[in-house]
């Protein structure tokens, strides 16, 4: 039991600290924290800050950082909206030209990870020196390529991305889910996870067992990038436009929530089960918070509020169990 404990320690300080937000939210506005609009708003807005943060854990996991995942989100709605324009009234077909766009994206951030993937891994630049670049990079192209005005008015199909339901669930969530279980297989059933959390453990160890790490980190930033793409959409697709700024406050919640669902900031330790906890909890606080009409800043001082909170209680379970 001890030993359980332990090895579940963040799960559980999580857990308890979910379950007592939950508990104030709904003591403090009974009557509308629960009701089913409130429950599908939260449904709608989580799922985009949470694939974003599942971008950024990844990257954590090596003990590094992706200040990218924003810049590369919004490259991706940027190149997709704009390949859809060209393309639709000359094609007149919506699928096509939605799937061109779509592929034209997701390359774009693809290249996006490989550059950060070659710099980190190959080049051996810090992470957040790399990053820091290219979200600079980044964000110039998507500020030049739109001439910093927003491009809206998608077709339709692209709106059920952001919009959509199946079977009640809205589409955005059931994206969500699907990138948290493949991320979660990919991290404990295959050998580059086995090989990630090697690496955030101890690189040197891992150079000399073989693993070739250049390769590994080339993979991370990969996948970071690729998740960070699938989150662009879902913006994109959920306010009907795609802008270079979309987004931007995002990031410090991206890193909030990777830490607050056991990340930890040095490399080697993460779940996913965590960060989805943690997301799920920031959500339920700042959607709680607006029904009381709290200055949005507020929350965001809760925010560092829970994350004390959490790391107090990470701490008495490591002394006491």
């Amino acid at each position: 039991m001890r030993r359980f404990l332990y090895s579940h320690r963040d799960l559980i300080a999580l857990t308890a600290v979910l379950i007592g937000v939950a508990a104030v939210m709904l003591l403090l506005n009974p009557e509308r924290f629960l009701t089913p609009n409130n429950l599908r708003s939260m449904a709608f807005q989580l799922p985009e800050i949470g694939i974003l943060t599942l971008a950024m854990m990844v990257a954590m996991l090596h003990g590094g950082i992706n200040l990218a995942v924003i810049g590369t989100a919004n490259l991706t709605a940027i190149i997709t909206a704009l390949i859809v324009h060209a393309i639709l009234p000359v094609s007149g077909n919506e699928w096509f030209a939605i799937a061109l766009g779509l592929g034209a994206g997701f390359t774009a951030s693809l290249l996006v990870g490989l550059l950060n993937g070659f710099l980190v891994g190959y080049v051996g630049v810090s992470s957040i020196l790399t990053t820091l670049g290219t979200m600079t990079l980044v964000n110039g192209i998507c500020i030049v390529i739109t001439g910093g005005s927003t491009i809206s008015r998608l077709p339709a199909p692209i709106l059920v991305i952001g919009n959509g339901v199946i079977f009640g669930i809205p589409v955005p969530l059931c994206i969500f889910l699907l990138c948290s279980a493949a991320l979660s297989l990919i991290l404990s059933r295959t050998v580059f996870g086995f090989n990630l959390y090697m690496l955030g453990t101890n690189s040197e160890a891992t150079r000399y067992a073989g693993i070739d790490n250049p390769r590994t980190l080339l993979g991370v930033y990969l996948l970071s990038s690729f998740l960070a793409s699938i989150a662009g959409v879902i913006m994109m697709a959920r306010f009907n436009s795609a802008k270079a700024d979309y987004g931007q406050s995002y990031l410090l919640v991206t890193i909030l929530a990777a830490v607050l669902g056991g990340t930890s900031a040095s490399g080697g330790y993460g779940k996913v089960i965590g960060v989805v906890f943690a997301i799920i909890m920031l959500q339920m606080l700042a959607s709680g918070l607006n029904l009381l009409g709290v200055d949005p800043f507020f929350a965001i001082a809760m925010w560092g509020a829970i994350l004390l909170l959490v790391m107090t209680l990470n701490h008495f379970f490591r002394r006491r169990v």
